[in-house]
């Protein structure tokens, strides 16, 4: 059977403009919890142990959700209205944590996030494939990363000053109120034109000839779906990125504060900003020249970027220059965040299985951040961070070999004239 071509889809700037706003309000959700729930609790009096309790159940949530996320948006006829619904139960949690800060609430809450975040991030995804199509969706996910970036730093310092002016469970107080802009940026996009069958990374739909209706065709079967080498090719790379670079930006905070440890805390918000600052400028970039070049080229970039950076951060020791050093994260994050979706998108092209496959490499992903701090925690401690360090560069060396010479390129043929 033929790869279906891309299709080519118009919405209304009406309904562009409500994703956008919609991820800059998603984005400033997001914000109100990470470090915000640690310097919440400990202003509570909370135990760092049930404060890691805390996390850790919500990380082994976020990474067991992942892969029945997807199949749910997969099964649903309106990425929309679950988005919205993931939304809100967002916000739920969050007064969770602002009027009940007792372990069971908060750990309840936590696990809601983490479950209900599972489901979001996809959505957003798959709304934007629904509205734009297989062939715009390169520079679509570059502008949602954009306005994503934006939001995150800009609510990351409006956050940071509520908390200090008001008190810290103000903060939670402020995401659940996101709450409305939210609802009301999704409400600006129209429903009729998210294609269900886009969204879901579908085949088209044939037309009966008899009847003049819509035939569905069923998705791919599942275990074919996960012998597809490629498929497994992009996991494995997607996983020793992370395993490579979850670590690197507390480890150099660490080191931060051995060698500066009054300008740490300054130095390390520097090293947040600055690459949400390159990627809301390159990612739009990005998602056009994936559109020109393909994917291939751009992935190798990316991953090239990642071992130059850890070499770099064993060898230097200017704790200035390690805050410069760290703005080559904001080149990998302007790749990666739109390169990760959009080869998915072109690997289940026909499958119906998109949202699910996101899923999978979602779990990929999550698995990679989790051993990362462990693996350079135990080399740390073995020998020193230069050495950590090094060996988190060699990771991600590994992952930019598979990809120079196993990863094929992915983007499709362009459509063919009717």
């Amino acid at each position: 059977m033929a790869e279906p071509s891309c299709t080519v889809s118009h919405p209304s700037k009406r309904s562009l403009r409500g994703l956008d706003w919609f991820v800059f309000f998603v984005a400033d959700v997001q914000t109100g919890f990470g470090p915000f729930v640690a310097v919440y609790l400990t202003a509570e009096k909370w135990t760092q142990v049930d404060i890691g309790l805390v996390l850790t159940a919500a990380g082994l949530v976020g990474l067991v959700g992942q892969i029945p996320g997807g199949a749910l948006l997969d099964a649903a006829r309106s990425e929309r209205f679950v988005a919205a619904i993931a939304v809100g139960l967002i916000s739920v949690s969050a007064l969770a944590y602002a009027l009940w800060p007792i372990f069971p609430v908060v750990l309840a809450a936590a696990c809601l996030h983490a479950a209900a975040s599972c489901v979001l991030g996809p959505a957003i995804v798959a709304i934007s494939l629904g509205l734009v199509g297989p062939a715009g969706i390169g520079e679509r996910l570059g502008r949602n990363a954009r306005f994503a970036s934006i939001g995150a730093g800009l609510t990351a310092g409006v956050m940071g000053v509520v908390g200090y002016l008001v008190s810290t469970s103000a903060v939670f107080f402020v995401t659940a109120a996101l709450l409305i802009p939210v609802w009301l940026a999704l409400r600006t996009i129209a429903p009729r034109e998210i294609d269900p069958e886009q969204a879901h990374g579908n085949a088209p739909m044939k037309r009966k000839p008899d009847e003049g209706q819509a035939e569905l065709r069923a998705p791919t079967d599942l275990r074919r779906l996960l012998l597809r080498s490629p498929l497994l090719i992009f996991g494995g790379c997607i996983l020793l990125f992370h395993l490579a670079n979850a670590a690197m930006l507390p480890l150099m905070g660490s080191v931060l504060t051995t060698r500066l440890s009054d300008w740490a805390t300054v130095l390390i918000a520097a090293c947040m900003v600055g690459p949400q600052l390159i990627v809301a400028i390159f990612s739009p970039w990005v998602g056009r020249q994936a559109q020109r070049w393909g994917r291939r080229p751009l992935l190798i970039a990316g991953f090239t970027f990642l071992p130059i950076r850890g070499v770099l951060f064993a060898t230097v020791s200017d704790p200035y220059l390690l805050v410069a050093v760290q703005l080559l994260d904001g080149l990998t994050a302007s790749v990666f965040s739109v390169l990760i979706p959009l080869t998915i998108a072109d690997l289940t092209r026909g499958t119906g299985r998109f949202n699910l496959t996101q899923g999978m490499v979602g779990t990929m992903t999550g698995i990679g951040a989790s051993l990362s701090p462990t693996l350079a925690g135990y080399v740390t401690d073995s020998y020193d961070s230069s050495i950590a360090f090094l060996c988190l560069a060699a990771v991600a060396a590994v992952g930019l070999t598979v990809v120079s010479f196993l990863m094929p390129e992915t983007r499709p043929p362009p459509q063919s004239p009717q």
